[in-house]
């Protein structure tokens, strides 16, 4: 019930958004949204390599730290498509908020090397997941993807999630914070992730996304709209959808390029070497209903419910 209310308290936020101004341009302005991580980077990709302006757009892009105040920004019509995890998508669709999905877009895949990772200090005393019990552990987000993976690590691996102190940090300022000892441990991502394995003082405990799956690969998140926004610009969602498919086929086998613009964006050096994101370019019913059920598991969502009933 908590984390319900939460997400809905953040809704408030929407009235501090600021609308974007048109274009000047003859193109049809766009105002997106996403997370600063690997995961959400197709626009950022898309807008650097042309895809949208190929499609007749021009896109403003707002990169805000968690999904619950990207949510807020679509009702508010602050945005116009926004980047989203999959949990906060589906406590959305439990409260009767009318979102439409649009395209798929990082997927986590177990034969793949992680992007993600719970880190401590190398001198902690703190050794393996179920040792996180009882301790301060950050996250980008509460009551979303990002916390309920860490207890399902915990839980999965002998400790006892209830126990853990959840704080909410941006990602940038996660590893200045577990090198201060001001917390025991945070979940991080790539680009900030790739600094964490080459940090002398830090180690890296595990991937807590892994238990999210159940063995099986699985959509982190996803690109959508308000259903009113879908409903009069059909046109427009066809042709987001289709640049973030070419994007998703883009990012997937340009490695050194994206990686350099995923620096740009965020502002965090960035290895062209280092494990990354991939996206899907297809919605995968299976790939989703993983996420939905652990959300029930773990109280963000009231029941669980079938994937298919999130797609239009």
């Amino acid at each position: 019930m908590r984390r319900r209310t939460a997400f809905l308290a953040t809704l408030g936020l929407a009235a501090g958004l600021a609308a974007s101004p048109a274009s000047a341009q003859d193109l049809i302005p766009l105002r997106v949204a996403t997370t600063p991580i690997d995961a959400g980077a197709q626009v950022y990709y898309a807008a650097d390599m042309g895809f949208f302006k190929k499609a007749g757009f021009d896109v403003q892009i707002t990169s805000l730290p968690g999904g619950p105040a990207i949510a807020a920004g679509i009702i508010s019509g602050a945005f116009d498509f926004a980047q989203i995890n999959i949990p906060t998508l589906a406590v959305a669709h439990e409260k009767g908020i009318p979102f439409t999905l649009v395209a798929p877009a990082s997927v986590y895949t177990m034969a793949t090397a992680i992007q993600s990772g719970m880190i401590v200090r190398k001198d902690s005393t703190i050794a393996s997941a179920k040792d996180i019990s009882g301790k301060v552990a950050a996250v980008n987000a509460l009551g979303t993807i990002q916390q309920i993976s860490v207890e399902a690590w915990v839980d999965q691996n002998g400790g006892d999630s209830t126990t853990i102190k959840f704080v909410e940090l941006p990602g940038t300022a996660t590893l200045p914070a577990v090198v201060a000892s001001r917390i025991d441990t945070a979940l991080i991502y790539e680009p900030e992730f790739d600094g964490a394995l080459k940090d002398p003082t830090l180690r890296v405990l595990g991937d807590p996304f892994r238990s999210l799956g159940s063995g099986k690969d699985f959509l982190i998140s996803a690109w959508m709209c308000g259903t009113p926004y879908a409903k009069a610009h059909p046109d427009l969602v066809k042709r987001f959808a289709a640049v973030m498919a070419e994007t998703a086929r883009w990012a997937n086998t340009h490695r050194t390029e994206s990686a350099a613009i995923l620096e740009k964006y965020t502002k965090v050096a960035m290895s062209p070497t280092a494990s990354r994101a991939l996206y899907a370019e297809t919605f995968n019913l299976p790939q989703i209903q993983p996420l939905l059920d652990i959300s029930a598991k773990y109280g963000l969502l009231k029941k669980t419910f079938p994937a298919a009933d999130l797609l239009p």
